[in-house]
């Protein structure tokens, strides 16, 4: 068994790349499926070289940086310049959700859709906790938040 994987390393190539390649769609990050065309690769060169094995990793390692690097780069902007594409950033604006602890207008914590964000109170007033807030803007990766049920003042 161990000599026919020897003699055949491109099955070991396409079983590491067929794994990558589904760990992808667990991750939706591009990265794993970079990795999975350098192996890929990897299977080309050990179907045409088998006994070159250096070779085989150079490519596999050559082709995933080169991936990595030029088009992931490429097909994340073409993905975010995409119409109706929204960061996580910007699905939060008009999101409600609940004041963990006391909002403050330098700090706080609000629950939005299950997860905890840092916060901040929209006009500087105290925010206190368990109130429902709606979330005004994002900043960076603080939620500037204003209480739900009261009237935005000037």
């Amino acid at each position: 068994m161990l000599e026919w994987l020897s003699e055949n390393m491109w099955v070991i190539w396409l079983v590491l790349a067929g794994g990558l390649a589904v760990s992808e769609m667990l991750t939706l990050d591009l990265t794993l499926l970079m990795l999975a065309s350098g192996a890929l690769a990897g299977a080309g060169v050990a179907l045409v070289f088998p006994g070159l094995l250096v070779g085989q990793i150079v490519v596999a390692i050559m082709v995933a940086l080169l991936m990595l690097y030029v088009t992931r780069p490429a097909l994340l902007k073409r993905l975010h310049n995409s119409p109706g594409y929204r960061s996580s950033a910007s699905k939060l604006l008009g999101s409600t959700g609940l004041a963990v602890g006391e909002i403050t207008p330098a700090s706080g914590e609000v629950k939005i859709s299950g997860e905890v964000w840092s916060a901040r109170s929209y006009d500087g007033s105290a925010i206190g906790p368990g109130t429902e807030v709606e979330v005004m803007e994002v900043d960076g990766v603080t939620a500037v938040v204003y209480p739900k049920h009261l009237p935005l003042t000037s």
